[in-house]
């Protein structure tokens, strides 16, 4: 027979009412008292019943996570770093459930009864209808990755133009000239930022990008081995290439490696994301941090901040990315060779 709250309220010695506030982590009730309930609840092996919570709160306690797709452009480092920073914060309060919006035929099934909170991470303009419809609903949502101007929705983003400019200035710093791009998935709004700051670069320090140091990618390690194949096979290849995320790079270093060359010494590499393996890959990868586990971490501490206080604000919070120099790129003497 499974344990219910009315079975740790009599082994602690409160009511019933105390050990449900403790145990929803409940200001009204002091943290001694909560701690000392909680081990008894972890002794007991007690599960909460969110059927009944639900029925008794009129809540779900269902946290939707929504991406753009899950079958195309969604590598497995932001989503994992994605559901990491999300899960770090509802921990056990919350179900979480995580969903492709592109597997969605339409949204009747999305309302206040099936969620009480949903995290977008919206890659595409083509999210909005979602957006729209989770907004009209009257869920609390917040929205990530992409800037967003629909009333009462959270906003968390970093600025990517901005890293994408930091990352291909630092190439030509490094005396780097013939300096290709891998582009992201076509559409998406991370890519078109990290296009737009690379451009950026090349349009301040005066360098011309010819059609041939241009490549489509997935955000997938085959399209950055795929393109990193094309730039090797031209006879004035470049010196370094900007790979608009780090699964990109990381099948381009494949590609230089199968061809009989080395990162950085025939060619260097530049990821972006700054991604769990970017540091232990050889050579360690330069890349731009955007902080994806900390944007979804302060997107859904908002988020339940919103939820519990029934509010519904409107608000864009702006994270900033960070240029991390390891090893994959070569310092270039005017002639282009190693200082």
């Amino acid at each position: 027979m499974s344990v219910t709250i009315k079975d740790i309220a009599k082994l602690a010695g409160v009511s019933h009412t105390t050990v449900s506030r403790a145990l929803n982590n409940s200001p009204l009730i002091q943290e001694e008292t909560k701690e000392r309930i909680r081990i008894i609840a972890e002794q007991m092996d007690y599960t909460p019943n969110y059927s009944a919570k639900s029925l008794v709160l009129d809540r779900s306690y269902n946290m939707g996570l929504f991406f753009t797709t899950l079958s195309k452009g969604t590598s497995a480092g932001f989503f994992y770093e994605a559901i990491r920073g999300v899960n770090s914060v509802i921990q056990d309060r919350y179900q979480l459930i995580v969903k492709g919006i592109d597997d969605y035929t339409s949204f009747h099934s999305i309302t206040r009864k099936s969620f009480d909170g949903i995290v977008v991470v919206s890659q595409s303009d083509d999210d909005q209808a979602i957006i729209d419809h989770i907004a009209s609903k009257g869920i609390p949502q917040v929205v990530l990755n992409r800037p967003v101007e629909t009333s009462r929705v959270l906003n968390v983003l970093s600025d990517e133009e901005q890293g994408a400019f930091l990352a291909a200035s630092y190439l030509i710093e490094q005396g780097h000239k013939r300096i290709a791009l891998i582009e992201g998935v076509k559409g998406f709004k991370s890519a078109q930022n990290r296009k737009d700051g690379f451009e950026r670069a090349m349009k301040h320090y005066l360098i011309t990008v010819p059609s041939a140091y241009r490549m489509p990618g997935l955000y997938d390690l085959e399209s950055g081995h795929k393109a990193m194949q094309q730039f090797l096979s031209l006879e004035d290849r470049p010196t370094a290439v900007f790979c608009c995320n780090d699964e990109m790079a990381l099948g381009a270093m494949k590609a230089v490696s199968e061809a009989g060359m080395s990162v950085p010494k025939d060619i260097s590499v530049v990821g972006f994301d700054d991604t769990v393996f970017a540091a232990y890959v050889t050579p360690a990868l330069t890349t731009v941090r955007r902080p994806i586990e900390q944007i979804s971490r302060e997107g859904a501490l908002r988020l339940l901040g919103n939820i519990e206080n029934k509010q519904h604000e409107t608000e864009q919070l702006l994270l900033k990315t960070e240029l991390i120099v390891r090893e994959s790129v070569r310092l270039l003497t005017p002639k282009g060779e190693r200082d």
